[in-house]
């Protein structure tokens, strides 16, 4: 667990949907403001939202980096968690944002919005403290923990406990989850044919486990795992974890 105060539950919360999610997996967004609502939150979220600046700062170009983020400091200004359905996103919110502001006019603002982002699976596990109740058939699931979500947000077991909340949901572990999928960003552009290798370990890894669906919370991670699944023809789908809990637990109709 994390070595943080985690506040009481609020009456409402700004949701940040990323980029990712956004333009490629809206049904994920969706599904994690579901979550957030159910528990009787109020969701906010702000229209004019874009990137936090991530791509920009990992390729040095700070100032740029800069102006994409100063445009979201006034659109979450109310003293409220920010929920983010990403471990990467988050990070760059929590941990860089007040490195790539230091000694700017917008430091405290800055400062100040990073000590209010929560990942979605920590927010729901330390300060909502869900109790799912699993309505969906018997399958076997693997997940796949991003980079930043492990090594940067420090968040391991909190998926885990959601998932295993779910009695008819066998979680089968990876046997190298621990390694990178090889998206990283820029990573994957940089210098694609390494990248291509660590998502075919990774994919590897995923059909060992005999897994029906692959879960994450790290959109492009899933993106890259499946892509890679998909040019091999396995038979495995690939789903957001906010997408998976909130399909277990919804009772449609």
């Amino acid at each position: 667990m994390p070595d943080r105060i985690y506040p009481s539950q609020p009456e409402s919360v700004y949701f940040y949907g990323t980029c990712l999610v956004d333009l490629f997996y809206p049904d994920a967004g969706m599904a994690g403001i579901e979550l957030l609502k159910r528990e009787g939150l109020q969701v906010i979220f702000p229209q004019d939202q874009s990137c936090c600046g991530q791509p920009a700062y990992n390729s040095g170009y700070r100032e740029e980096a800069r102006a994409v983020v100063r445009s979201q400091l006034a659109l979450f200004s109310k003293p409220i968690p920010i929920i983010v359905p990403s471990g990467s996103c988050a990070s760059m919110m929590r941990n860089r944002f007040p490195d790539l502001f230091e000694g700017d006019p917008d430091e405290s603002k800055a400062v100040a919005l990073s000590g209010r982002v929560f990942e979605l699976t920590e927010f729901l596990v330390h300060v909502l403290e869900v109790d799912l109740v699993d309505l969906g058939p018997p399958v076997n699931v693997t997940w796949h923990g991003s980079c930043s979500m492990q090594r940067e947000m420090g968040l391991r077991e909190e998926p885990r406990q959601l998932l295993q909340q779910l009695n008819q949901v066998q979680l089968t572990p990876l046997e190298r989850e621990r390694e990178c999928c090889g998206f990283g960003g820029t990573f994957s552009v940089k210098l694609p044919e390494i990248s291509s290798a660590m998502a075919k370990d990774k994919a590897d890894d995923v059909r060992r486990t005999g897994a029906q669906i692959l879960i994450s919370g790290d959109c492009g991670c899933m993106m890259n795992i499946k892509g890679t699944l998909e040019q091999d023809g396995a038979p495995v789908t690939a789903k957001h974890i906010a997408q998976f809990l909130w399909e277990r637990t919804h009772e449609s109709g």
